[in-house]
């Protein structure tokens, strides 16, 4: 989201409000969540459902996508199968929390065989590359990808949720509620 959508938006919204500063946090799940209830921040991107304490508002959904060597033996099958996910080394992207990929495997009772993870999405792109494994990423981290890797839709799709959080809109600064009229106006 940081690499992605932020970037124009903030633009956008520079153009009209240029006295506004910004301080991007980078996190996983579980430490927005924690920054959003703390004060910390006054808003954040994050997987849908969260906290039912806070007010979200959904953006995006994103694909989950099985992400191999461009000389993979399945690089050239429609969808891949969540079977042969297991079959060889994976690559796990997570940090803290249960990713959206260990959910699926949890849920269709399969087991892979972990053998590096990470919270650093280029990392696991790199290696993908370089044989050492198969993945699942979000279609979003791949967007713009600089490596000789190929994504397929799994067999059974899966998704992810995307949305801002936030404690009360109501009571937000008004730099905030500003913002989210930006928001609104792209993923409308």
């Amino acid at each position: 989201m940081a690499a992605h959508w932020l970037p124009n938006i903030i633009r956008e919204f520079q153009n009209d409000y240029p006295n506004i500063d910004y301080e991007l946090l980078l996190g996983d799940y579980a430490e927005i969540e924690d920054w959003i209830a703390e004060g910390r921040v006054d808003c954040g991107f994050l997987r849908l459902p969260t906290r039912p304490e806070f007010q979200t508002i959904f953006l995006e959904e994103d694909r989950l996508l099985a992400v191999l060597p461009e000389n993979h033996p399945l690089a050239g099958c429609e969808a891949f199968p969540l079977a042969a996910l297991c079959g060889e080394p994976f690559l796990l992207l997570e940090k803290g929390a249960k990713s959206e990929v260990s959910a699926i495997f949890e849920r269709h009772g399969l087991s892979p065989n972990v053998r590096f993870t990470t919270w650093d999405d280029y990392a696991v792109m790199s290696m993908v590359e370089s044989g050492l494994g198969i993945s699942v990423l979000p279609e979003l981290i791949l967007r713009r990808n600089p490596y000789r890797i190929v994504a397929k839709e799994l067999e059974v799709p899966a998704r992810r949720k995307i949305g801002l959080a936030l404690r009360d809109e109501k009571n937000a600064s008004l730099a905030v509620r500003r913002f989210l009229e930006y928001l609104d106006c792209r993923f409308s």
